[in-house]
């Protein structure tokens, strides 16, 4: 049975960058976010950067899934955040490569996350 991995995302506030919660707070790139694989530490944190209204834009967890051993998003959507802006490969966070860059750019499929659904939900 695969184990079901989240990672927390938002929108910078000041410059709406894609940011990801890692261990020493907020990152750019999605290599560097902190995975939770426990509800109670995951919701901890969502409710702590739901708090940051003037830091974040939306903050919402993401289904993560590991392909080739390295952390994917599941959603085609969040994919493309964390590749971004992809208009070229040598632009945006996916011109710095790596193995789970590499591993986001090869991945297939089109699903939601469901912490996304979640928040359209309750809009």
């Amino acid at each position: 049975m695969t184990q079901t991995l989240h990672a927390l995302t938002a929108n910078r506030l000041t410059d709406g960058i894609v940011v990801f919660w890692s261990p020493t707070g907020w990152a750019e790139r999605f290599p560097d976010a902190e995975l939770f694989t426990d509800a109670a530490p995951a919701e901890n944190v969502l409710a702590q950067a739901k708090a940051q209204p003037t830091v974040l834009v939306d903050p919402y967890m993401i289904d993560v899934k590991i392909e080739d051993g390295q952390p994917v998003p599941t959603s085609y959507r969040e994919r493309v955040r964390a590749l971004g802006p992809t208009i070229h490969p040598e632009m945006g966070k996916q011109a710095k490569g790596g193995p789970i860059i590499e591993a986001i750019q090869k991945a297939a499929g089109a699903a939601r996350s469901t912490g996304r659904l979640s928040l359209i939900r309750r809009k």
